[in-house]
């Protein structure tokens, strides 16, 4: 395993979303729930901290996963997935494909969440650690696959689950009793927010835990669930240990939020999304959808679907058709039935659960 200071935070991708992983760290028996670690993560460098851990770990096409992190000063953790698409096939996994993220890449991003200067932003003191995405199975997968035959043939490492596990092995390695942990993450990151949520829960038990989906609500084809989703190989990422989960249900992303909201009925479950996300829009058209109109009634009734059946969830829906705001400037500035969503988000994740919000005029596609 390799580690090193990093100055800047890397993001090239319409999707963003983050990475952690590493080596050894304290015992948590002298640790408690308020109390800030004694070594671990506040030992490292301030600023941003690149760390490759090797192993196993891998990217799509096998180079090197590395992931970054930063110490705060407070006994608080961000735990960002990052976001970059997806890959299923062999037209979307070829190499001039380009609609996933394929490498771990490090171009300096200080906007948005990640501007720890900014007084309003409410995670500006937090440990932040970014687990980046390379690998086109959102974070859940466990496979290598080749696509297509002969010369058109192509093979994907589909590995972001073992990535995320090496990356959560650091994580409670060196911050062993967090106070407050919000799991996040944009686009395909937010599918990895919600399903490893769970872990985060299951592990920290004494701590308070908290989920934010940016745009990612999941609304997919049954023929993508079908006869796609499967050459993930994900089911070794399941929260199996949670009475009634069943993966063939998944085809509704709403029942992975119902079930984990019934098992942990202290966290916060959350999502965020715009009207008629263009990304969003893209992948389910790419998967044989119905457009954006169809795109947005299904992610709306799949919302309503989850606030029905979940107390501790909350969603937030905003105008127009931009995909992610995590990594923007306007992640300050977007407001949505009157609420900023920078306060919204302070409310869910340091003060009470803020109720649902959505947009007055939300406009057409």
């Amino acid at each position: 395993m390799r580690f090193k200071a990093l100055a800047f935070l890397p993001f090239s991708f319409p999707l963003c979303l983050l990475a952690v992983l590493g080596c050894g760290g304290p015992s948590a028996k002298d640790e408690g729930p308020t109390s800030p670690p004694r070594a671990g993560i506040v030992s490292l460098s301030p600023g941003w901290n690149t760390i490759e851990p090797g192993g196993e770990t891998t990217c799509s096409r096998g180079d090197p996963f590395k992931y970054f992190v930063r110490p705060g000063t407070v006994n608080r953790l961000i735990v960002e997935f990052r976001g970059g698409g997806a890959c299923w096939n062999a037209t979307t996994c070829s190499a001039g494909a380009a609609i996933f993220q394929e490498t771990v890449s490090e171009d300096p991003l200080a906007t948005g969440i990640y501007d720890h200067e900014n007084p309003d932003n409410p995670f500006r003191d937090w440990h932040h650690v970014y687990i980046p995405y390379c690998t086109g199975d959102i974070h859940w997968g466990d496979n290598v696959a080749t696509y297509g035959e002969g010369s058109g043939a192509v093979t994907i490492r589909h590995k972001g689950a073992v990535n995320v596990r090496a990356a959560l092995d650091w994580v409670y390695a060196n911050v062993p009793a967090p106070e407050k942990v919000f799991v996040t993450g944009c686009s395909a990151g937010a599918y990895g927010s919600i399903l490893w949520s769970a872990h985060l829960r299951e592990h920290y038990k004494n701590a308070s835990v908290v989920q934010f989906a940016d745009s990612g609500a999941g609304i997919i084809t049954e023929t993508f669930f079908r006869d796609s989703f499967p050459s993930w190989k994900p089911a070794g990422a399941y929260p199996t240990w949670i009475p009634g989960f069943d993966p063939a249900e998944l085809a509704n992303l709403f029942v992975l939020y119902e079930k984990i909201g019934a098992h942990y009925p202290d966290m916060r479950l959350s999502q965020y999304n715009t009207v008629y996300d263009d990304d969003q829009i893209f992948f389910f058209n790419a998967m044989g959808g119905g457009g954006a109109e169809a795109w947005s009634e299904a992610m709306k009734a799949s919302i309503a679907h989850i606030e029905a059946s979940t107390p501790t969830f909350s969603s937030y829906l905003a105008p127009g058709s931009a995909h992610c705001i995590l990594w923007r400037p306007e992640f300050y500035t977007v407001a949505s039935g009157g609420t900023r969503l920078v306060r919204w988000l302070d409310a869910l994740a340091n003060g009470e659960p803020p109720p649902s919000v959505a947009c007055d005029d939300c406009g057409s596609p």
